[in-house]
């Protein structure tokens, strides 16, 4: 059974949610608190995630619907090497900024509605209906 790896926000947002690793950055650019310099580097480097991985929701509309898959997010796979380090200047980023994050692992994310070879999103299960016993 392959593992996954997810880098979130450790502060729920006001929606309740934990954003992961891509839209804690980009919520920086957004705000307007990067630096010039930071900005360049996340335009770039954003840029060649999109050119190297797929965007799950371009092959399944659906996958982060909120009515449809209440609460999905993406999960790395752990053989994913490469996708794995890159995370790793969008973490220092963070780091910079004092953006507070954690790293969970797990062998099962949760009901899983896309995978591919880099990554899955999965709708995290929920009590009761999920609990594994009577």
């Amino acid at each position: 059974m392959p593992q996954f790896v997810r880098y979130q926000s450790a502060v729920p947002n006001r929606h309740g949610r934990f954003p992961g690793v891509f839209a804690l950055a980009n919520g920086l650019r957004d705000d307007g608190l990067l630096t010039a310099e930071d900005q360049s580097w996340l335009l770039e480097a954003n840029q060649k995630a999109t050119e190297a991985y797929v965007d799950p929701s371009t092959v399944y509309a659906a996958c982060y619907d909120s009515t449809v898959n209440p609460g999905a997010r993406a999960w790395f796979v752990a053989d994913a090497t490469d996708l794995l380090a890159m995370t790793v200047p969008y973490l220092q980023l963070l780091d910079r900024y004092e953006v507070p994050w954690m790293q969970l692992t797990t062998r099962t994310p949760g009901r899983i509605v896309y995978q591919d070879a880099a990554q899955v999103v999965a709708v995290p299960y929920q009590h009761p209906e999920d609990w594994p016993f009577p």
